[in-house]
């Protein structure tokens, strides 16, 4: 069985958080949505857990991150192509995301980054695949 990932990440606004990265072309599991939280399907084996704050505090014995103010992680995708990186990352401006810098170009990789509505930071990346080396 594969490794999962699910990156729980607490929100302001459960329905808002929704049609934000439903625009963006992601899709739920409403086998694990109710009011308090629901489960956005990034790929087949990355989720990301919205959830509202209060219930998201029930996980957790420290403050939740302000992220207006800081930066309590940085979620990074992968894309297929560069093409693929602008075109997420225009949807996600386009649907209320803040950019965060300028596109960033290493040749062999390209990413652009956004905050989503509640100011968690997003990296969407492409990397040239014949400038990763196998690793034994």
């Amino acid at each position: 069985m594969a490794t999962s990932i699910f990156v729980n990440l607490p929100v302001q606004s459960l329905s808002r958080s929704v049609e934000f990265f439903k625009q963006l072309g992601y899709t739920f599991n409403a086998q694990f949505t109710n009011e308090s939280g629901t489960c956005m399907v990034i790929s087949e084996n990355i989720y990301a857990m919205l959830l509202v704050k209060d219930f998201f505090k029930t996980f957790v014995t420290k403050e939740i991150a302000d992220t207006s103010k800081v930066v309590g992680s940085i979620i990074a995708l992968s894309a297929d192509n560069r093409a693929a990186v602008d075109t997420l990352v225009d949807k996600a401006l386009k649907a209320g995301a803040t950019k965060t810098k300028e596109p960033t170009d290493y040749g062999f990789m390209y990413q652009r980054s956004f905050q989503d509505l509640d100011g968690h930071h997003w990296e969407i990346f492409w990397m040239d695949p014949k400038h990763v080396q196998p690793q034994p």
